[in-house]
């Protein structure tokens, strides 16, 4: 699993930063999170295929976190695009991207396929047999959810010595990855757990921006291997965040230590601060081991 940060400020984009936007890569995925401005040209920059994203997830319809993308469904248009695209968002999501295509007389020769959201509760996105996808319900100034992805086990794998030894035909093992036990040709059962190894664990990765403190989340963020949280104030500005419904950086570490989880990831920094290295500082206090998203950065799970 491989996280590319695209963009990880709030606001407003500037010369050298840019609003959120994040691929994440997981089992033969290629899932694009929030898409703010300029990320057309952070995808390039980081050299990740267009035509390898086929599902985008829209936390909230903040100008910062999708207005990049009907310039990137226009320039999947040009681009000669034929797959068909699924656009996960807030109710609302069509409207605002249709209207955009209907003014610019820009339609799409591939299909789009709007997932509007409503549900206030978690909510099953995505399946396949390698990954699913939720809702983490967020508390934002408007409807917004967090995205959690988690990787389906592996199967089990082979001890081929052990295989070899009992004389186990071929045609058993896949029956075997799935934790069957085997037999061997003179129909002696062979315990499973000596035929195969325990496959490595699967990750889990939690997306969670915009939100205020907000212990609701505990539960679905449980234990995951990385939490992105985000963390626009210091605690100098903790009565902005209050009002604007947004985090600091104490307060995403408290989220991470409370749900026990492996990494937390800053970001969606206010732009009035003169360095990210203050975020660190202040969540290192709560939570040992923190993470400075920084657009172009690129985190393996």
């Amino acid at each position: 699993m491989r996280l590319n940060i695209l963009g990880c400020y709030s606001a407003t984009p500037r010369t050298m930063t840019n609003p959120t936007s994040q691929v994440l890569e997981i089992r033969n995925h290629v899932f694009l999170i929030d898409c703010g401005e300029g990320t057309q040209v952070q995808l390039r920059k980081s050299q990740i295929r267009f035509s390898r994203i086929k599902h985008i997830f829209i936390s909230h319809l903040h100008g910062d976190h999708f207005f990049g993308l009907p310039g990137l469904i226009s320039t999947f248009r040009l681009l000669g695009r034929e797959a068909d695209l699924h656009i996960y968002g807030p109710k609302g999501i069509k409207e605002a991207i249709t209207l955009f295509l209907k003014l610019g007389d820009s339609w799409t020769n591939y299909k789009l396929i709007f997932h509007e959201l409503e549900q206030k509760e978690p909510q099953l996105l995505f399946e396949d047999d390698q990954v699913q996808v939720s809702t983490i319900p967020l508390d934002h100034r408007i409807y917004t959810n967090g995205f959690l992805f988690e990787e389906k086990p592996l199967p089990r794998n082979l001890n081929i010595d052990e295989i070899r030894k009992h004389n186990i035909d071929q045609s058993q093992f896949n029956n075997i990855k799935k934790g069957v036990d085997g037999e061997s040709d003179d129909g002696q059962k062979i315990p499973n757990v000596l035929l195969t190894f325990e496959p490595k664990a699967p990750k889990r990765y939690a997306f969670c921006s915009d939100t205020a403190y907000n212990e609701n989340i505990l539960p679905l963020i449980k234990g995951v291997d990385v939490l992105y949280h985000e963390s626009t104030f210091l605690e100098s500005e903790k009565h902005l965040g209050s009002k604007t419904k947004h985090a600091t950086a104490k307060e995403a570490a408290t989220i991470a230590k409370k749900a026990d989880v492996g990494t937390l990831i800053l970001g969606h920094y206010s732009t009035r601060y003169k360095s990210i290295q203050l975020f660190k500082a202040q969540a290192a206090t709560i939570f040992e081991n923190v993470v400075l998203a920084e657009d172009g950065k690129v985190i393996e799970i």
